[in-house]
């Protein structure tokens, strides 16, 4: 699959910047490419951010032949469209079933791969929502037992082992069963993409607990999970300071590095690649990759969103829509 691969777009919270990047993102792109895209969400916000963005799109049940009608599969609001900029119950609860929805096209095989906008976790969880954001959801809409995060960008890319968990429960998380199987996601993604990753781990203590002075948890549990993947076959190493080994994969030492917890793999993927870096959603028996920023209520409305994020995330699903899903790769 190519450029025929359906994409469907959810439309993020619509009281953010998801409609207007989508918009802007969409008509960046050749007119005939837009007919292979589907937005999941509501026609009078795609309205409401074309006028903002000053983008001349028309939505409609289905795309026409010229590109310039986008198809919009529509999910029905409870209630009037949220007040643009502003954190709402009604706005979570939409994002969700966007989300929803989506989930059921790409389950049905109606769409090849889903591509999310911005959600807000606290408009979420006011609508009753109970989840750490789109990774937790995906996994708990497809009855996956676990999914893992990966940021991808043109010179670095991570892979975490725990997410949106406080730090006291990030380390708790980082046991050598999850490190495992974190390393094993990221191989298996690298393969299927045509490429045998060169893998880093990601020391949790201050340089890797300097032989237990600082923490026993590198030489307890990580050391043991990268030696059980080396045994599979699996081109890993560590564990490594997380002060040095960030600067050495983007150096071009590595593919991706395993990052034991939220802050320490998004820190260093926003500092060299924060309008482009995408989040790919692994371990889900469906395809997803979202943007890498929030709902940004300050600018929201204003048509001065970024949509070269949106572009990144689009470009990066094709590339997984022309990369055939199969069983868990050999490591060697």
């Amino acid at each position: 699959m190519d450029r025929n691969a359906k994409v469907a777009v959810t439309l993020g919270d619509p009281a953010g910047v998801g409609p207007e990047v989508i918009v802007k993102a969409l008509v960046a792109l050749p007119a005939a490419e837009r007919r292979d895209f589907v937005i999941v969400g509501n026609t009078e916000a795609l309205e409401r951010a074309a006028r903002a963005a000053d983008v001349s799109l028309s939505f409609g049940p289905s795309a026409s032949d010229d590109g310039n009608t986008i198809a919009v599969d529509e999910v029905p609001l409870d209630a009037p469209l949220p007040e643009i900029g502003k954190v709402s119950p009604v706005a979570g609860d939409a994002s969700v079933r966007y989300i929803a929805r989506a989930v059921d096209l790409a389950m049905s095989k109606e769409a090849d791969v889903i591509v999310t906008a911005p959600i807000n976790k606290e408009a979420m969880n006011l609508a009753g929502h109970h989840f750490d954001g789109h990774t937790g959801l995906l996994a708990h809409l497809t009855g996956s037992k676990s999914s893992f995060m990966l940021l991808a960008s043109e010179r670095l890319n991570t892979i975490h082992v725990s997410t949106h968990v406080s730090l006291k429960g990030a380390i708790e998380r980082a046991k050598t069963e999850r490190v495992l199987a974190t390393i094993e996601a990221g191989h298996n993604h690298f393969m299927r993409l045509g490429k045998k990753a060169r893998i880093a781990v990601a020391g949790l203590n201050p340089h890797c607990g300097e032989n237990g002075l600082f923490g026993t948890e590198d030489t307890e549990f990580l050391a043991p999970a990268v030696e059980l993947a080396q045994a599979k076959g699996i081109d890993v190493v560590g564990p490594i300071s997380a002060d040095t080994v960030f600067a050495r994969a983007y150096n071009g030492a590595f593919d991706l590095v395993i990052a034991q917890y939220h802050d320490q793999g998004h820190i260093p993927i926003k500092l060299v690649a924060f309008d482009t870096a995408v989040n790919v959603s692994l371990g889900l028996p469906i395809d997803r990759v979202s943007v890498d920023h929030g709902t940004a209520f300050d600018i929201a409305g204003t048509g001065r969103a970024n949509h070269v994020n949106m572009l990144s995330a689009i470009a990066y699903a094709r590339l997984m829509a022309r990369s055939p899903r199969r069983a868990a790769v050999p490591a060697s």
